[in-house]
């Protein structure tokens, strides 16, 4: 279960880490398209602002050349004037003064103008499909600006409404244009280089790695410090033998799987014989190591994986021994007993013998039984064995149903 702990924090931390890298990433290419809207905006209100210096000025005169020429589609009576010098000036008016700049910045090939109009005057200020849908979104919505990137060509254009203004009517006014309304707009297009991720996804990647290695290592170690903990909650820090509460845990486990597969479990209680009168005499320090000296007895004799040995309370021991017959846990009982024996712990308060004995209680079972009959079966054995004299085991079989 702790390994599955390790994994589900190693799983969230990645995610966690594949989130913050997707949230960088979006902050970031958010950043980088505000700012090629605020380029791109601008390049718009530079262009704008020169439109309108021009419109005040009712158009401006410059040289005829190969370059410019006069505008056919500027229909007015002082559009050419001829110099003395014999030089030909024309005048330029907003409009094909756009167009003369857009002409010169796309020499660039980083910069691209376009002038349009859903009804443009000259046919060359037609506007193209997305050009003519942000210009009906500006009539029908009142949208300030529409902007779009091209993924494949990497291309960013932004386009903005070009609003009629009285110094404008002197050429709209004839379309039926009144101050204050869309008349077209500008597009404004250049090369939008895309956004450099490869940084984020690698530092995100390391800090993915460590902190998987982190959440590894250190997830180990909590997992054994737990065990540790779980281990020092389930011993008898006296005896070192498991506790009550392990025992009892233990038991009914033990217990189910008996029943279920209708195989004999056996329960052994063990009792120091007169071990107060042992603390009396010799104080309870001495009382204390003689405890510990039986339960490594008691753990030295029953040595199989599936037998449990338990500090019961106070100078009882408790033995649990799965698939162990009445007989098996009787032959137990007077080895454990021996044992003790052997050990010849001086104890001049006992009235069964001049060294340290136990008395022992069996009990067994098989078949569908009540759990807690088990354990005062066993204590009534014990009680037997006390009552014959001490030093001795008494057993209690059980079969049948109660």
């Amino acid at each position: 279960m702790r390994r599955q702990y390790i994994i589900i924090s190693a799983v969230c931390w990645f995610i966690l880490v594949a989130v913050s890298a997707i949230w960088n990433i979006s902050q970031i290419e958010g950043a980088h398209q505000q700012a090629d809207v605020q380029v791109a905006k601008s390049f718009f209100e530079l262009i704008v602002t020169v439109r309108e210096w021009n419109a005040q000025h009712g158009g401006v005169y410059v040289p005829v050349s190969d370059l410019i020429q006069p505008n056919p589609y500027l229909k007015v009576p002082d559009r050419d004037i001829h110099l003395p010098n014999g030089m030909m000036l024309t005048k330029v008016n907003p409009a094909y003064m756009t167009r003369l700049i857009a002409d010169l910045a796309q020499k660039g090939n980083r910069l691209r103008f376009h002038i349009t109009s859903l009804k443009p005057i000259n046919p060359g200020n037609a506007a193209d499909v997305w050009e003519t849908q942000a210009l009906t979104s500006f009539e029908t919505t009142a949208l300030l600006e529409s902007y779009t990137w091209n993924d494949r060509s990497q291309i960013f254009t932004y386009m903005a409404p070009l609003i009629t203004q009285s110094s404008c009517l002197k050429c709209h006014e004839q379309q039926g244009y009144k101050v204050g309304d869309v008349r077209g707009g500008i597009s404004v297009s250049f090369r939008s280089e895309p956004v450099t991720i490869w940084p984020i996804l690698l530092s995100h990647t390391l800090i993915a790695l460590v902190g998987m290695v982190a959440i590894s290592v250190f997830g180990q170690q909590l997992a054994r410090a737990f065990a540790d903990l779980e281990r020092l909650s389930q011993i008898d820090s006296l005896t070192q033998l498991y506790n009550r509460r392990h025992f009892d845990l233990y038991l009914h486990r033990e217990f189910l799987r008996s029943r279920r597969q209708e195989s004999p479990l056996s329960v052994i209680l063990c009792d120091v014989d007169y071990f107060k009168s042992y603390n009396d005499i010799y104080g309870h320090q001495a009382g204390d190591n003689c405890l510990r000296q039986i339960a490594a007895a008691l753990a030295a004799t029953v040595k199989r994986p599936g037998d449990l040995i338990a500090r019961y309370g106070g100078e009882e021991f408790v033995m649990v021994l799965p698939d162990t017959t009445a007989a098996g846990a009787i032959a137990i009982a007077e080895l454990v007993r021996a044992k003790i024996e052997t050990l010849n712990i001086s104890h001049k308060g006992s009235q069964v013998s001049n060294h340290v004995t136990i008395s022992l209680g069996v009990a067994a079972l098989c078949g569908d039984l009540k759990e807690e009959v088990l354990l005062e079966r066993a204590d009534q054995s014990l009680y037997q064995a006390k009552h014959a004299g001490r030093n001795t085991v008494a057993s209690a079989v059980m079969s049948q149903t109660v």
